[in-house]
C-alpha cells in the first residue's frame, strides 16, 4: 500500500475521446486501493474523480470499522481509454488532490500489468506443481518468473512447465551469502510465494520485500507454530487440522493472514495421514491466497488483512 502524495506540477489531462480520434484508445482497467479514516465524502471524491478522465466504475467494494476506530478501506476497479498513455498523470493529480485531501495510503495498479511472482521451494512438491498447473491454465492470473530452491530435486518438474529454476544451496554458514543471492534472482518480481520452503527467511531479507512474500504454513495458525505441526496436532488430539497463508514478517508465522482452511479428523488417523490431508488444505489455501493478491484483493492493516474476494 503506498502513501504516495507527491505534488503534481502537470494540471489534469482529459482522456482521449474515441469519437473524435482517428484510432480509438484501448480500454485499460485499473485497480485502485484504499486505506484512510472513515470519513464523509470519500466515494463522492473518489467517483467525481474518475468521473473527470472520463472513466467509468467496474466494481466497487467497501468496509469500515467504525465500530473499532473508524478505519475505511475500499477496492475499486474501473474502466479508462487511454489509461496506460496517462497513468503517471492520473497517479500524480489523485495522490496530490483526493488521496492528500482524505490521508488515503493507497496503490493503483494497471490490470494490463500482470504481477511477477517468484517461487521459493525446497523438497515438498504439492503447492508449488498447483501453482505451475494452475498458472499454465490459466487459472492464476500474474507471471511465474522463476523458482528458487535449495535443493536440485524439483528442477525437472519445474522446467518442465517452462519456467526457469535456480539452485541455491543453504547452510547455516552461507545463509546470508544465499539469501543475497535469491534477493538478486528476485529482483524485478512484485511478489515472493514460499511453496514450503523449508528455511526461514531472516529479518533483513524479509525487510527488503515488505508485505511481498506470502508463505504456507501447514497449521491453522495461531496453533502449532513452526516445525512439524502435524505431529503436534496429532500428540494433542485435535478434531481439525488446518493451514494458513499469511504474509512474511521478522516474527516466525505471524504475519497477516490472508487466507485459511481446516478438514475434520478423527482419533484414528496417524501423523501420515494428517500429513496426507493437509497437503490438499496446503495447496489450495496458498493458491487462493495468491490469487487475491494478484487480483490486488488484500489490503493489510496492522496485523490483520481485508480481502476482497
Amino acid at each position: 500500500m503506498s502513501d504516495n502524495t507527491t505534488t503534481a506540477t502537470a494540471s489534469i489531462k482529459s482522456s482521449k475521446n474515441p469519437k473524435n480520434s482517428p484510432v480509438a484508445a484501448a480500454i485499460d482497467t485499473a485497480t485502485l486501493l484504499i486505506k484512510c479514516r472513515d470519513q464523509a465524502g470519500i466515494v463522492q471524491a473518489v467517483s467525481e474523480f474518475i468521473h473527470r478522465y472520463g472513466g467509468n466504475i467496474i466494481t466497487l467494494d467497501q468496509y469500515s470499522t467504525a465500530h473499532e476506530g473508524g478505519q475505511y478501506f475500499m477496492r475499486l476497479e474501473f474502466a479508462l481509454a487511454g489509461l496506460s498513455e496517462i497513468m503517471d498523470n492520473f497517479e500524480a493529480s489523485f495522490g496530490h488532490t483526493v488521496a492528500k485531501r482524505h490521508n488515503m495510503a493507497w496503490r493503483l495498479h494497471n490490470n494490463a500489468i500482470k504481477t511477477k511472482v517468484g517461487i521459493l521451494v525446497s523438497k515438498f512438491d504439492h503447492a508449488l506443481l498447483d501453482l505451475l498447473w494452475r498458472h499454465q491454465r490459466g487459472l492464476l492470473d500474474c507471471e511465474i518468473t522463476c523458482v528458487v530452491s535449495n535443493h536440485e530435486d524439483l528442477r525437472q518438474a519445474v522446467e518442465n512447465f517452462g519456467i526457469t529454476f535456480h539452485y541455491v544451496p543453504v547452510t547455516k554458514d552461507n545463509k546470508a551469502e544465499a539469501e543475497e543471492q535469491i534477493h538478486t534472482l528476485m529482483a524485478g518480481n512484485d511478489l515472493l510465494v514460499l511453496a514450503r520452503y523449508m528455511q526461514i527467511l531472516s529479518s533483513d531479507f524479509v525487510k527488503r520485500w515488505p508485505m511481498q512474500v506470502i508463505n504456507i504454513h501447514h497449521s491453522f495458525l495461531p496453533a502449532f507454530v513452526g516445525a512439524d505441526p502435524y505431529r503436534q496436532a496429532y500428540e494433542k488430539g485435535v478434531k481439525l487440522i488446518g493451514a494458513t497463508a499469511h504474509y512474511v514478517t521478522a516474527e516466525l508465522d505471524q504475519g497477516p493472514i490472508i487466507e485459511q482452511d481446516v478438514h475434520r479428523v478423527t482419533h484414528r488417523q496417524g501423523v501420515a495421514e494428517l500429513r496426507a490431508i493437509g497437503r490438499d488444505i496446503e495447496r489450495n489455501v496458498l493458491a487462493r491466497a495468491v490469487n487475491w493478491h494478484v487480483q490486488n484483493r488484500v489490503i493489510v492493516a496492522g496485523n490483520k488483512t481485508v480481502v476482497f474476494n
